[in-house]
């Protein structure tokens, strides 16, 4: 029997650039006007990675990845997939098995366009095989009032879109309770998403005024009150 693909969790709609952007508790964002659907920081090979360097971590985060990345555009059918950034994860990372891998997933959404804006751990890891292919940029790359980009920065006329910093905050309950979650965090002039790969560890955003913060967790997305 074929595995059957998890139900979409709850997203929740927010007003950005004269547009409507979906933030996906799957760690994505979805422009439903243009039908792109955009991920950040998928890292893949980062378990095969530190097998390398001895480290006794476990296999298949490749796999688990790339099916949770299936499982979005089986549901959304966008037009066009967006990388913001770190699609491999080192060189280390390209073993026959993570590209066959690769490849079999490409093969199943062969008529998709895929683009990559380069991140930092592209530039060491190689741009992905040509006969999977994503087209490779640069950042900022133009996408109507949005920038792409990897790193978080501003761009004038276009509000940028971004990865790079695994976005994580911490909520606390009473005494010493506290839970830590990945988040989106958006300011006015830039969004960062949460990294969509597994194994990849996050960055704790720190609150400060004009930047607001979406926790993500249980299958939903929510606003998170300042000061929480």
């Amino acid at each position: 029997m074929p595995d059957e693909q998890p139900a979409p969790g709850r997203p929740l709609a927010i007003a950005c650039a004269g547009e409507t952007l979906w933030l996906l508790p799957e760690h994505a964002l979805w422009w439903p006007a243009a039908r792109v659907l955009w991920v950040a920081d998928l890292h893949l090979g980062k378990a095969a990675t530190y097998r390398a360097l001895g480290q006794p971590v476990p296999a298949g985060t490749t796999r688990e990845n790339l099916a949770r990345l299936s499982a979005l555009l089986n549901h959304y059918q966008p037009a066009q997939l967006v990388f913001l950034g770190d699609f491999l994860h080192a060189a280390q990372a390209r073993t026959p098995s993570l590209l066959a891998e690769l490849a079999h997933w490409r093969q199943s959404h062969a008529a998709l366009e895929c683009l990559l804006v380069r991140g930092n751990h592209d530039s060491r890891a190689g741009d992905p095989p040509s006969a999977l292919s994503i087209r490779v940029v640069d950042e900022p790359w133009p996408m109507g009032p949005f920038a792409a980009c990897h790193h978080p920065q501003t761009d004038a006329g276009r509000y940028v879109l971004a990865g790079h910093l695994h976005p994580a905050l911490t909520l606390r309950g009473p005494g010493r309770d506290h839970m830590r979650l990945p988040c989106f965090s958006v300011d006015k002039h830039c969004a960062v998403l949460p990294a969509f790969g597994e194994f990849t560890g996050g960055w704790q955003v720190e609150r400060q005024a004009g930047r607001t913060l979406y926790a993500v967790g249980g299958g939903a997305v929510w606003r998170v009150p300042p000061g929480r």
